[in-house]
């Protein structure tokens, strides 16, 4: 059976760019998708994109993570690529990642980022990843070297399992400590990376934005590494409770009294909330496991990303999926994905697999 491929675009006003990224993928994944999910645009961005090729939803709710949440629950494929719709990255490498996911199996590829421009980064964008990525690194594992990519593909158990509650740019890093936390087999593939074309403008602001990724990774090891972050907590408490009580009790060793009653009192309480803080924290750790262990189940309850052998870009007939052969009916996949989009006001899935 044929694996389906589609590629979802987040777009919000990317009238400049979304044209060329929409012709890229469909060039390289002449047998995929391709929905542009508007995202409140008040430029051309949906016309260009439909005269592109693509198939446009809309998700008025501003925010990456948002359309990414809409969009993972509106579409089932066998492999689901994500990139921006600024042309920042090498749609071009669509194949590369999608037979990689495939070859390996994986449930998640990423187009690692190699800067080929000066100045595609503003100030403090690489410093803010570095920091941020050696963050998650240090609190979830080493498998990570570009935790914000914005380039991916996915297999469909990784999508179906993934409860995408972000709602901004921070929806990067939930996928990367999500993978990371559940030990889902990821590769990265090196996608260059440029300026933005003319006419182009970044929606990341760095401050904001960097702060936000910031409390998100907080969040998740509050969520994801109880034990850790509540033992940290109690240790900070009783080193406090510790550095109270110490010249009570030399008091009392030498007078046989207590003269400081109320900083006794006080250092006995911190000393019980800390271990309050710890007993709780080994409580959270044992719900999580169980949340994890439903996690893994909802994503073992979808088959691996199988296709052998690995598709390829010219599909000069060497496996059951080619170029020559899925390109001559592409045009009535989308006319019949199109016709499908009532279904989806009803809440059914669309999948490629239906057109």
């Amino acid at each position: 059976m044929e694996p389906t491929i589609a590629c979802v675009v987040p777009c919000h006003n990317e009238e400049a760019a979304v044209g060329k990224v929409v012709r890229d993928l469909r060039a390289a994944l002449p047998e995929a998708i391709v929905y542009v999910y508007d995202n409140a645009s008040t430029d051309r961005t949906v016309d260009v994109a439909r005269e592109a090729g693509a198939i446009v939803r809309q998700e008025p709710r501003k925010g990456k993570g948002n359309v990414i949440r809409r969009a993972f629950a509106d579409v089932a494929a066998d492999a689901l690529l994500i990139i921006d719709g600024d042309d920042t990255y090498d749609a071009s490498r669509a194949r590369d990642l999608v037979n990689l996911l495939f070859e390996g199996p994986y449930d998640q590829v990423v187009g690692a980022r190699r800067v080929t421009d000066d100045g595609v980064y503003r100030t403090g964008h690489a410093a803010g990843n570095k920091v941020l990525t050696g963050a998650v690194r240090f609190l979830f594992g080493n498998d990570v070297t570009d935790m914000l990519s914005g380039y991916r593909v996915f297999s469909r158990r990784f999508v179906k399992s993934f409860p995408a509650l972000a709602r901004e740019f921070e929806t990067e890093t939930e996928m990367t400590i999500h993978a990371l936390h559940l030990r889902l087999p990821t590769a990265e593939v090196a996608v260059d990376y440029r300026v933005r074309p003319a006419g182009g403008e970044s929606k990341l602001r760095t401050y904001r934005d960097g702060w936000r990724i910031l409390r998100v990774i907080l969040d998740l090891a509050r969520r994801e590494r109880p034990s850790l972050v509540h033992t940290v907590i109690a240790g900070a408490l009783a080193l406090v409770s510790i550095l109270l009580g110490i010249p009570v009790i030399a008091d009392f060793v030498r007078t046989g009294t207590v003269p400081r009653l109320p900083t006794a009192v006080l250092a006995a309480a911190i000393m019980t909330i800390a271990t309050l803080v710890l007993l709780v924290g080994y409580i959270l750790e044992s719900l999580m496991h169980m949340r994890q262990e439903q996690t893994r189940l909802v994503h073992l309850s979808y088959p691996a990303p199988v296709c052998s052998p690995p598709l390829t870009a010219r599909g000069a007939g060497t496996g059951p999926v080619s170029v020559r052969k899925t390109a001559a009916s592409r045009r009535d996949a989308i006319a019949r994905s199109a016709e499908l989009y009532g279904g989806l006001e009803q809440g059914k899935e669309i999948s490629p697999s239906d057109g």
